[in-house]
């Protein structure tokens, strides 16, 4: 009988560590600790929180923003596309505007399973006519208009991916 191969991804993106908030919150710290892969979507706004989430996590997949400066350069890109465990994903930074966003992202990543963004700040779940998923987990420390700061986990489980979960940050 064959192992089904489960791996458990942390969502995030948008942090702006140390200007937005001094750390990450503890909930998500707890959420690093249990993933095989985290995945950040760009706007870390200082290159500690990528050293400190490289030691401390098993995996980081993660893309310059916005608002990262020239210290991120030769570390990440603009575009990551990585296959895990027979998922294909691609992860930028800012997808434009939401009008025809799925449109836009169906032609622009069209090998795509699911992409993973941010820079809005705003949680987003939608799957595009193509069957490509898209994710935005909002920012676990700056929420701007949203009711909470927010982050998502999901696992791929034997080659597919399985159900996302948008959590609330408690106590931000």
């Amino acid at each position: 009988m064959e192992e089904v191969v489960t791996v458990r991804l942390l969502l995030i993106s948008d942090t702006h560590v140390p200007k937005r908030a001094r750390d990450l919150p503890r909930q998500v710290w707890d959420e690093v600790a249990v993933a095989d892969v985290v995945v950040h979507a760009g706007d870390w706004a200082d290159v500690t929180l990528l050293d400190l989430l490289e030691s401390r996590a098993r995996r980081v997949i993660g893309v310059a923003g916005n608002n990262d400066g020239s210290e991120f350069t030769g570390r990440l890109s603009e575009e990551v596309h990585v296959e895990l465990a027979g998922v294909r994903f691609t992860v930028v930074h800012d997808t434009g505007p939401t009008q025809g966003r799925e449109a836009r992202c169906m032609e622009r990543f069209p090998r795509t399973d699911v992409l993973v963004f941010g820079h809005s700040h705003i949680p987003w779940d939608t799957v595009a006519e193509n069957g490509m998923r898209l994710l935005n987990p909002g920012s676990p420390t700056d929420r701007r208009r949203q009711p909470s700061h927010t982050y998502m986990t999901t696992k791929i489980l034997d080659g597919r991916l399985g159900p996302v979960l948008l959590h609330s940050v408690q106590n931000a």
